[in-house]
């Protein structure tokens, strides 16, 4: 079982890949921000602020702010670790040179799982706000092109269309598309921005009353309590994580990478608890939680029509730099687990024009394709939570194990107080894990089972270390 635990070397990474199977690097701190962001903010504000309230009322505002912290912990062990290992992968090749192949295996295992199913959720929730907005103009399409077959429809026909435009845009080229992302982000602000100024002003503090109608927490696997709405609205906060992804194609990863995940995580941070707090605050959480689009909900009800078909374009235009952050970061995922031989090598192939993995980018854009098209909003964010807390809680325990077995490496950037980051890290993502749906965990652990028998039929003959 020696294979469980061999390990790349960590002063072997930058150079490790050939170069016909290298990365061109073409990004700098302002394009990885604008990712880091473009990525954040998205469909777990626009839309998801409706999933957490209905699952703990107010005191979904408390639910923002426990899975913040435990996602600043580990955009803190991301951001220490991506400095000192610059290369595409993130957490699964953190993990390969610190823990061993086996859990490299497992953590990268996770990361496909949730940065395939995120860009289907995100999907499914820029296709509620098309919706709406088509609906706003006169335009509505017809229900069945625009629901899950288990919500009574054939399929989701606009979040398969945004799937397709927006991998066409990542073959096109990184930093095409990472400049295009950057516009995009701003509109995305500006949106927001416009929400926190029209509904605040209709603040009510008997919205808030009472604050905790479902209490903090019902025990593994509840549907209501405010550890049930953070398990969810976790998904909200990350995308920093896809920063770390882009490792390789920074130009100057020592300062860049820093800037990008701290830089990203802090920004949204302060967007989101402004907005809940206008949200919340402007209308009982019971009127807006089951609509698929509740800021633009929200405005239309406080009397503003124009404002909310608004909020809703832009939602519509902006919405898509989410998928396109994590489509990046799958492809990127794939095309290094591919290279280090554990997926099929013909996947780890650059296209000469664009500098990307084409290949992978249009493999992994149609299965993002088929779930978004057929698999509801909720479903979806629960399933790429747990994927992201495996490998969240892998990358504090790579700070913590590198750490100690190299204490005098020289690091660009060190977390501060790592050994409480680390834990903290750990015990959140754990907890938060255990309370997910009850079946969230029974697929999550489906899942790993099936990588398990990946890994030992297939990956680990194939791996680059078992020459």
């Amino acid at each position: 079982m020696s294979f469980l635990t061999r390990r790349k070397a960590l002063p072997a990474l930058g150079g490790a890949a050939p170069r016909a199977h290298g990365l061109k690097p073409t990004l700098s701190w302002p394009h990885l921000v604008a990712l880091g962001v473009g990525a954040i903010v998205g469909t777990g504000i626009y839309t998801l602020i409706g999933v957490g309230a209905e699952r703990a009322g107010p005191a979904v505002m408390l639910a923002f702010v426990i899975a913040g912290i435990v996602c600043v912990c580990a955009a803190l062990a991301y951001a220490e670790l991506a400095t000192m290992i610059p290369e595409s992968g993130s957490a699964y090749t953190y993990s390969y040179t610190t823990l061993g192949e086996g859990a490299a295996w497992m953590v990268g295992w996770s990361l496909i799982l949730e940065y395939t199913v995120v860009c289907s959720a995100v999907a499914v929730g820029w296709a509620g706000y098309f919706s709406g907005m088509m609906e706003g103009i006169g335009m509505g399409l017809p229900a069945v092109l625009t629901s899950a077959p288990s919500q009574g429809g054939i399929v989701n026909l606009p979040a398969v269309v945004i799937v397709a435009a927006v991998a066409g845009l990542l073959v096109a080229g990184t930093k095409e598309s990472a400049s295009i992302n950057a516009a995009l982000v701003v509109v995305k602000i500006v949106a927001l921005i416009a929400f926190v100024a029209i509904a605040l002003p209709h603040f009510n503090p008997e919205n808030l009353k009472p604050f905790m109608p479902y209490g903090f927490s019902h025990g593994v696997g509840a549907q209501t309590g405010v550890m049930a709405a953070a398990a969810i609205i976790f998904f909200a906060f990350y995308g920093f994580d896809a920063v770390a992804t882009a490792a390789e194609e920074t130009r100057n990863p020592a300062r860049d990478l820093t800037i990008g995940i701290i830089g990203s995580m802090v920004a949204c941070v302060a967007i989101y608890m402004a907005v809940a707090i206008a949200a919340l605050g402007a209308m009982p959480f019971t009127e807006f939680m089951k609509s698929p689009e509740p800021l633009s909900h929200i405005i239309r009800t406080v009397g503003s029509d124009l404002w909310a078909t608004l909020i809703a374009g832009a939602a519509v235009v902006a919405l898509p730099t989410v998928i396109l952050a994590f489509m990046f970061g799958q492809s990127r995922i794939f095309f290094v687990m591919a290279r280090d031989g554990l997926l099929p090598r013909s996947l780890a192939h650059v296209s000469k024009r664009s500098g990307g993995p084409v290949r992978v980018t249009a493999g992994t854009a149609v299965l993002m394709a088929i779930i978004a098209g057929f698999i509801p909003l909720g479903d979806l964010a629960a399933l790429a939570n747990a994927g992201t807390l495996a490998a969240f809680a892998s990358v504090g325990l790579c700070l913590i194990v590198l750490r100690r077995r190299e204490p005098s490496r020289p690091r660009v950037f060190r977390a501060p107080v790592w050994w409480l980051v680390g834990p903290i890290a750990i015990a959140g993502c754990v907890y938060l894990f255990f309370s997910l749906p009850a079946s969230t965990q029974i697929n999550f652990v489906i899942w790993n089972v099936i990588g398990v028998a990946v890994y030992l039929l297939y990956s680990r003959r194939n791996s680059l270390l078992n020459s």
